[in-house]
């Protein structure tokens, strides 16, 4: 016959070994929802720092997609300012290009007529209404008729008039503003087309930061 004590030292060990039990599913069950509430905060940070990497190469690729953007001359003109140290940060803003298609010079002149002044006064409204400090080159372009020479000095007065309209018109600083003439040598068509040559004669503002 058992006697009591021993069915006493059963029960006890038997109360020790479920509780210690309870203890341990109960710490592991702690343990394991801090490990899981700390795998959803790295995944979350995870996620941030992929949404910053994802914005960083969109914005490098809108830049690349600006230089790409640039014609021959703008991107001259750019390393001509950066090299003058002319520009605080360096940026290609943007470029107006005013054709002899809508804006009209007339014949073996560098006079301004209405159109090229309403074109300039728009141009002069969009830098005003930007408020950024902005430097401006402001290139000739000609088509093929007529000497080199004398194109290339066309090209020049055009350019002068035009800056010589945004300083004394709307108080564009000179020192702000260059100017370089191209003459005949950048064609963005055919000379032998009354069109492309009117494409041709054509003042080019590139505008920089």
């Amino acid at each position: 016959m058992t006697s009591k004590p021993y069915i006493v030292a059963l029960a006890l060990a038997a109360t020790v070994v479920g509780t210690t039990g309870c203890a341990t599913k109960k710490y592991v069950k702690t343990e394991t929802g801090a490990v899981n509430t700390r795998v959803d905060e790295v995944q979350g940070e995870v996620e941030q720092a992929q949404t910053r990497l994802n914005t960083h190469e969109s914005k490098l690729g809108q830049h690349d997609q600006q230089i790409g953007d640039l014609s021959k001359t703008a991107q001259e003109a750019l390393d001509r300012a950066q090299k003058a140290g002319q520009l605080a940060q360096g940026k290609f803003l943007y470029e107006t290009v005013l054709t002899d298609e809508k804006v009209k010079f007339g014949f073996d002149t560098s006079d301004l007529g209405p159109e090229a002044q309403a074109a300039i006064d728009e141009f002069a409204a969009k830098i005003k209404a930007d408020n950024q400090n902005v430097y401006v080159e402001i290139q000739g372009h000609t088509d093929n008729v007529g000497s080199v020479k004398y194109n290339e000095e066309l090209g020049l007065l055009r350019a002068e008039s035009v800056r010589r309209y945004l300083n004394q018109k709307h108080g564009f600083p000179l020192h702000k503003i260059n100017v370089i003439s191209y003459g005949e040598t950048v064609p963005v068509s055919d000379n032998s087309s009354r069109t492309g040559r009117s494409q041709n004669r054509r003042v080019a503002l590139v505008v920089l930061q």
